[in-house]
C-alpha cells in the first residue's frame, strides 16, 4: 500500500473508533454502512425503445453510454482498436490512457440475437454511478461489432444478468458490487419514466428502492432459473378474457435491455390480430398485390392474341380480321367441320375475357390470404387510428394481472400525419430446453417499476409512479 492509501486507512480507523468511544456501536454500524450505499445512474429515454446511462471506465474515466441489460451477463464497449466502421461513431476506450489498466488479451464473442460483437478482455476500474468496482474484466470490442449497433445512442451494454450467463467465465459487474461490499442492499431496481421526457428517461438504483418511484407494493414471484431473471407466468388475457395461451403456464424473463414484449410467433400473431395489426409482411404483400395485380393481369389478357396465336392452325375462312363469337359458330354448325383456327379464336377469346372478369375475385382472394400469412420477423402495424378500440391485455404474474393499455403496447413513431403505430409484441422462438419463453422488456417496465432482488432470487414488480 502506497503513503496515500495508508493515510486514507488510518484516518477511516481513527473515525472508526472516535465513533466507538463516543456514540457506542450504533454509531460504528452507521459508519460501515456508508462505505455501502445505493447508488442512482440516471437513463435517458431515446423514443421510447433505447433508455441507457452513463459509466465510467479507467483512471482517469474515460465515459461511456450503455444500456443497462438483465439479459445479459457481461460488459463491452467499443475499443480504440476496433477495425468495424460502426465503433468510430461512438466513444471508445483508450487503454494506454488508464493508470489502471491491465492487460488480459483472452478473445471473447457475443451474440445478442439482434447483433453480435467480439473482442478481447481487459481489466480496468469501473465508476457506476457513485461506485468504483475494482479490477472489473470487461470486452473490448475490436471487430465483428454489428450494424445492428450502428443506430444505437448507446456505445455498449453492461449486463446485470447472472454469472451462469456470462460470456468467458467472467464475474459481472453486479457480481463485484456485492463481492466488494459496495452496495447497501443486494437488489437492484428500474424506473422508467413513462411521460417519455428525454432527458429524465428513468434511473437504476444499485442497492436500493425509490418509493417515490412504485404505488402501492410490489407483487414477488421466485426467479426459477438462475440465469436470466427467470420466473413462471400465468395466463395472458384479452379484455379481461382468458385467452389459454398460456393455462398451463408460461416462463418468462425480465430483461431490461428488451425494447419490446416477445413471445412464441404463433401465439403473437394470435395476439397482434386481436389488436388488429398489420404485420410490415403483410402490408407488402398487399401492396404488391394491389400495385401490380392488375397490371399483371392486364399483360396476361394482352398476350391472349388470337390473331397471332391462331395462326398455326392455318387461315380461317373470310375476313382474318373479323372477331370470333360463339353465335358465329353455332350459325357454322351446319357444316361438314369446324376449321381448326375458329375452335382457336374461340378458345382464347373466352380465355381472354374469363382473365378479365376473374381478375377483381382473384385479387381479392389473393389480398386475404396476405392476411393469414406468418408474420416471420419484425413488428406489426396499426392504424393509429384504432388505438381507442384496441383492448386491454393483462399478463398474470404471482395471482396478479398486471394490465397493458393500448397506448402503452403501441409504440409511436413520428408526429401528425407522418406517425406510425407499431404493435409492442414481437414474435421470438426460442427452442427447448431454454424455451419457449416470453420477455417482458421496456414496455411492459414502463407501466411497472421492478426491483432485482439478488438476496433472496426473486423479481418483484408494482405500478410505476
Amino acid at each position: 500500500m502506497d503513503s496515500e492509501g495508508t493515510s486514507d486507512f488510518s484516518l477511516y480507523v481513527e473515525d472508526f473508533l472516535k465513533a466507538f468511544i463516543k456514540y457506542g456501536i450504533n454509531a460504528v454500524d452507521d459508519l460501515l454502512d456508508s462505505t455501502r450505499r445505493s447508488d442512482i445512474v440516471a437513463l435517458k429515454n431515446y423514443r421510447n425503445v433505447q433508455y441507457f446511462g452513463e459509466i465510467g471506465i479507467g483512471t482517469p474515466p474515460q465515459n461511456f453510454t450503455v444500456i443497462f441489460d438483465t439479459g445479459s451477463a457481461n460488459l463491452w464497449i467499443p475499443s480504440s482498436k476496433c477495425s468495424s466502421s460502426v465503433c468510430y461513431l461512438h466513444s471508445q476506450y483508450k487503454s494506454s490512457e488508464s493508470t489502471t489498466y491491465k492487460m488480459n488479451g483472452k478473445h471473447e464473442a457475443i451474440d445478442y440475437g439482434s447483433g453480435s460483437i467480439s473482442g478481447h478482455l481487459s481489466e480496468d476500474n469501473i465508476i457506476v454511478g457513485g461506485i468504483v468496482v475494482q479490477d472489473q474484466e470487461f470486452i473490448e470490442a475490436t471487430t465483428d461489432v454489428g450494424m445492428n449497433f450502428l443506430a444505437g445512442k448507446f456505445d455498449g451494454i453492461l449486463g446485470l444478468g447472472f454469472k451462469e450467463t456470462s460470456v468467458g467465465n467472467v464475474v459481472p459487474v453486479w457480481d463485484n458490487m456485492v463481492n466488494q461490499h459496495l452496495v447497501k442492499e443486494r437488489v437492484l431496481s428500474f424506473w422508467l419514466n413513462r411521460k417519455g421526457d428525454k432527458d429524465e428517461g428513468g434511473e437504476i438504483i444499485f442497492g436500493g428502492v425509490d418509493p417515490n418511484h412504485f404505488k402501492g407494493m410490489h407483487t414477488y414471484i421466485p426467479i426459477t432459473q438462475k440465469g436470466y431473471w427467470q420466473f413462471d407466468m400465468g395466463d395472458i388475457l384479452i379484455n379481461g378474457k382468458h385467452s389459454g395461451f398460456c393455462k398451463s403456464g408460461c416462463s418468462a424473463i425480465a430483461d431490461t435491455g428488451a425494447s419490446l414484449i416477445a413471445g412464441p410467433t404463433t401465439i403473437i400473431n394470435q395476439i397482434n390480430h386481436a389488436i388488429g395489426t398489420n404485420g410490415l409482411f403483410t402490408e407488402s404483400c398487399h401492396l404488391v398485390v394491389n400495385l401490380f395485380g392488375r397490371v399483371i393481369f392486364e399483360v396476361l389478357a394482352a398476350l391472349v392474341q388470337p390473331g397471332i396465336l391462331c395462326l398455326p392452325f392455318g387461315p380461317c375462312p373470310g375476313d382474318h380480321n373479323a372477331s370470333v363469337s360463339i353465335e358465329s359458330v353455332v350459325d357454322r354448325s351446319d357444316d361438314v367441320g369446324i376449321p381448326l383456327c375458329i375452335i382457336c379464336k374461340l378458345a382464347l377469346r373466352l380465355i381472354h375475357e374469363g382473365i378479365l372478369k376473374s381478375r377483381n375475385i382473384i385479387l381479392k382472394f389473393i389480398g386475404n390470404l396476405c392476411n393469414f400469412i406468418p408474420i416471420p420477423v419484425g413488428a406489426s402495424m396499426v392504424d393509429c387510428a384504432r388505438l381507442p378500440y384496441m383492448p386491454i391485455i393483462s399478463f398474470t404474474i404471482g395471482d396478479k394481472e398486471f394490465e397493458l393499455s393500448p397506448n402503452e403496447y403501441i409504440l409511436k413513431i413520428g408526429k401528425g400525419d407522418a406517425m406510425q403505430c407499431i404493435s409492442g409484441f414481437i414474435p421470438l422462438d426460442v427452442p427447448p430446453p431454454g424455451g419457449p419463453l416470453w420477455v417482458l422488456g421496456d414496455v411492459f417496465m414502463r407501466r411497472y417499476h421492478t426491483v432485482f432482488d439478488y438476496e433472496n432470487l426473486r423479481v418483484g414488480f408494482a405500478e410505476a409512479a
